[in-house]
């Protein structure tokens, strides 16, 4: 059975026994998702721009620790101001998208 498949089935299991029908937990779980998706983008840009974490924080005029924070999946504090600093910083804007909040467009697992 391939890797992804394995991890597939073991995040549904993982999501009926203890998230599904919580809305209280599925609610955080869409917090944490929402709070490392931007980490993951803010990592992912940084090494595209070819920037050290320190060179990046130079840029944007703040502690090479605050892009570490940013940085981290479990950090739920990114302020739109910095994003947008951050944007600046590597040539980029920030766009904030609103989407439906349905169990259809949720990701699975």
């Amino acid at each position: 059975m391939p890797t992804r498949r394995i991890k597939d089935n073991a995040s549904s299991i993982l999501r009926r026994r203890y998230y599904k029908g919580n809305e209280a937990r599925e609610e955080d779980l869409e917090k944490a998702r929402e709070s490392a998706e931007v980490s993951r983008q803010i990592f992912q840009l940084r090494k595209e721009s070819g920037l050290t974490q320190q060179e990046l924080a130079d840029r944007v005029g703040t502690p090479r620790s605050a892009i570490a924070r940013l940085e981290d999946d479990d950090y739920e504090g990114h302020s739109l101001s910095m994003l947008r600093r951050i944007a600046r910083a590597i040539n980029r804007r920030v766009e904030v998208r609103f989407v439906p909040n349905d169990a259809e467009s949720r990701p699975k697992g």
